[in-house]
């Protein structure tokens, strides 16, 4: 069975590899017009809400995971 600390270190191991990758610049188009930039508002939501939003769901995720093993009745 796999440990919990190992399931949670592979988990977000793999979601901040996912991150990276999804913000690498090889996305980027040699030539091409980068675009408008982000305003203030856009900025934030990626880099701070995001975030948060992705902490408040695996910390929800591990508290209900940890509840569900302190029911079982002790023998």
């Amino acid at each position: 069975m796999v440990n919990k600390n190992a399931l949670r270190a592979g988990s977000i191991a793999a979601g901040t590899t996912l991150m990276m990758l999804l913000s690498s610049p090889a996305f980027a188009t040699n030539g091409m017009d980068p675009g408008p930039g982000l305003s203030v508002g856009e900025t934030l939501g990626l880099y701070v809400g995001c975030p948060l939003v992705l902490f408040v769901i695996i910390a929800g995720l591990v508290m209900a995971l940890d509840r569900s093993r302190k029911k079982k009745p002790q023998g």
